[in-house]
């Protein structure tokens, strides 16, 4: 049963970043007036708006399949799926703080909770190399 909702809890992460994908390229509005990623404390003096949402856009789905894949990974008992998910962590994590505006407001809308989350993942999988399954 824990297997079931470990691999569920991280393809739904995965699935978070789809959404995220869908606000980044204005396909829809995660809340109303929601502007992530506009302002990007790091991309925007570089870029303008338009280039920032396709960095977070594509930074979005390479961070879905990486959760998603590990999580079925986790599932199927692959011996990859640790390393899979690692990488997710770390590269979405920095995907959002390189995305974040720079200011402490709305942080919940610019990917907080789920670097949190990340960093989460991260203690359990490294630190308390947990779960540990046999396979």
């Amino acid at each position: 049963m824990l297997k079931v909702v470990i691999s569920l809890f991280l393809v739904l992460h995965g699935v978070v970043y789809l959404l995220y994908f869908g606000q980044s390229w204005r396909l829809f509005e995660l809340q109303p007036g929601m502007s992530w990623p506009d302002g990007s404390w790091a991309l925007s003096r570089l870029l303008s708006n338009e280039p920032v949402r396709l960095v977070a856009s594509v930074a979005c789905v390479v961070a879905a399949v990486g959760f998603i894949l590990g999580g079925a990974g986790f599932f199927l008992e692959q011996a990859w799926w640790r390393a899979l998910i690692v990488s997710a962590s770390v590269f979405a994590s920095v995907a959002f703080v390189l995305l974040w505006d720079g200011t402490a407001r709305a942080l919940d809308n610019q990917g907080a909770i789920g670097l949190l989350i990340n960093l989460a993942i991260l203690a359990a999988v490294l630190v308390f190399q947990w779960p540990s399954f046999a396979y």
